[in-house]
């Protein structure tokens, strides 16, 4: 049965080889913490870390969700990750390199064979894309409309690193060279009616609040619903930046208020405070109050 994922503001990685870092993590206000068996574990180490990333799923299911980021389904090294790591607690997979909705069926089927061997319910993992080449861009609506039976599908994310290699450019301060892969995946998100995606880590200068707000703000404007991070220090901004202010909040209440009063008296269309409120700008409110529910002040 498809579990509730809930909206993710931020999800930390961590490496699968340092299991006391995994600790740490857990005690952040990370909505999600991504266990990373790919890019941060060395070739050498990759199958005596998959059972230390196994007894940290199950010792920290209960405290957050906890996604696993597994090798890619092209390297020798995906199926023994999810024979080790597909346990009672998981909440999902990251899947790097998926180019496309081929990735997709191909997982689903994987997943389904270990959740049968070890009695658990089909479907209770699930599963984000991590787009990162011009492949993965290029095909990303055909790659989230595609439908798992069970499905599985939460949302992508994006991988600018590989991308940017992949195409040749460089990171820069500003983003310009993201505009269109991020733009292309949040548009694909929506027309195929997934939930937003997650933006990219923000790897330019870590210490730079600044260029990391500015960095956020890019996203959420293009309509990603959070960022994945790669330092703790990241968290607290993201979480707050994708979050709606207490003033969102309560004009977003006044909003549901009004309109229902005048639909009932034969209203959709009235003024507010000076603004035009109809039925979607009541959704928008509707989302804000729902996200407002993850959100301590």
């Amino acid at each position: 049965m498809r579990q509730n994922f809930g909206p993710i503001r931020t999800a930390l990685f961590v490496p699968g080889n340092r299991p006391e870092r995994v600790d740490k993590a857990i005690d952040t206000e990370a909505d999600a913490i991504i266990i990373d068996l790919e890019d941060a574990v060395p070739f050498s180490e990759k199958k005596e870390t998959r059972t230390k990333v196994r007894d940290k799923v199950i010792q920290h299911s209960k405290d957050k969700k906890i996604i696993v980021r597994i090798n890619a389904l092209a390297s020798k090294f995906a199926k023994g990750d999810l024979e080790e790591v597909v346990v009672e607690g998981l909440s999902g997979i990251m899947l790097p390199k998926v180019d496309n909705a081929s990735h997709v069926q191909e997982i689903n089927r994987h997943l389904l064979d270990e959740e049968r061997k070890k009695g658990m319910q089909p479907g209770s993992i699930l599963v984000i894309p991590l787009i990162e080449s011009a492949s993965g861009v290029e095909h990303v609506f055909q790659i989230v409309s595609e439908r798992t039976d069970p499905e599985r599908l939460f949302t992508v994310a994006f991988g600018a690193a590989d991308f940017t290699l992949d195409m040749g450019v460089n990171l820069t301060k500003t983003g310009e060279e993201l505009f269109y892969p991020r733009s292309r995946i949040a548009v694909g998100c929506c027309a195929a009616g997934v939930e937003p995606p997650l933006d990219t880590p923000f790897m330019v200068d870590l210490k730079d609040r600044e260029m990391l707000e500015d960095d956020i703000n890019r996203a959420k404007q293009l309509g990603f619903q959070g960022k994945l991070c790669i330092h703790p220090n990241q968290v607290a901004l993201c979480n707050q930046l994708f979050s709606p202010t207490k003033e969102e909040i309560e004009y977003a209440q006044k909003v549901i208020e009004a309109f229902n009063k005048a639909e009932a008296s034969g209203m959709a269309a009235i003024q507010l405070d000076g603004k035009f409120v109809d039925y979607p700008v009541v959704e928008r409110s509707k989302r804000i109050l729902k996200l407002a529910t993850y959100v301590r002040y």
